[in-house]
């Protein structure tokens, strides 16, 4: 009979995730994983095979994460327009500052390079569309957004903004990313938003 794991393989990849953030590609080892989680490197290779391994699997748990997004943050947000703020914000929360923004960026495009771990990335990327356009489209139907909205354009252009914001943010230091990601994704919704009712 199989000893219980005793640590979750969840909890393995958000210590992934955090040590991804303070170290880069560079000084991101099985052993600064295993012991953020207070386990031995040999652990971890039993469970991932290898370091190539763990990031596969924190791609493919990124990918389930940014699919029921949407529903979870829904739930706490009065408007579908708040919620879609609150979901590009957290979209990018393991990089509060720019130092971990970089070292994100930095594996991303490590990524880009690795045909499989680009697939992965890719279908984050695409869970992560089709999340925004999910409350657009919940906007629309709300009366939130102005009618005839395309908002498959209007998803690619928030995705785009976001991105876009916390490239420019990590140069220019100015505000909390979350402050400017809300600020930049008000400022592209604005044009799109019914008129209040007087």
């Amino acid at each position: 009979m199989a000893r219980p794991r005793s640590v979750e393989d969840a909890v393995i990849l958000r210590a992934a995730a955090e040590v991804m953030g303070r170290t880069g590609p560079v000084g991101f080892t099985l052993a600064a994983v295993a012991e953020e989680v207070g386990l031995v490197a040999g652990t971890l290779v039993q469970r991932f095979g290898s370091k190539r391994g763990l990031l596969l699997a924190l791609a493919e748990q990124s990918a389930r994460d940014a699919d029921s997004a949407p529903a979870r943050v829904r739930q706490v947000h009065g408007t579908a327009l708040d919620a879609l703020e609150a979901l590009v914000v957290e979209l990018t929360d393991q990089s509060s500052t720019p130092e971990s923004f970089a070292h994100h960026l930095a594996f991303l495009c490590t990524d880009l390079t690795d045909p499989e771990l680009r697939r992965h990335a890719l279908v984050v990327h695409e869970a992560q569309r089709r999340a925004v356009e999910a409350l657009l489209a919940e906007a629309l139907a709300g009366g939130e957004l102005r009618p005839g909205t395309d908002t498959g354009a209007l998803a690619d252009t928030v995705q785009a903004v976001t991105v876009g914001t916390g490239l420019v943010w990590a140069l220019d230091r100015r505000d909390a990313l979350a402050v400017r990601l809300r600020r930049e994704v008000a400022a592209v919704l604005s044009a799109h938003r019914n008129p209040p009712e007087a």
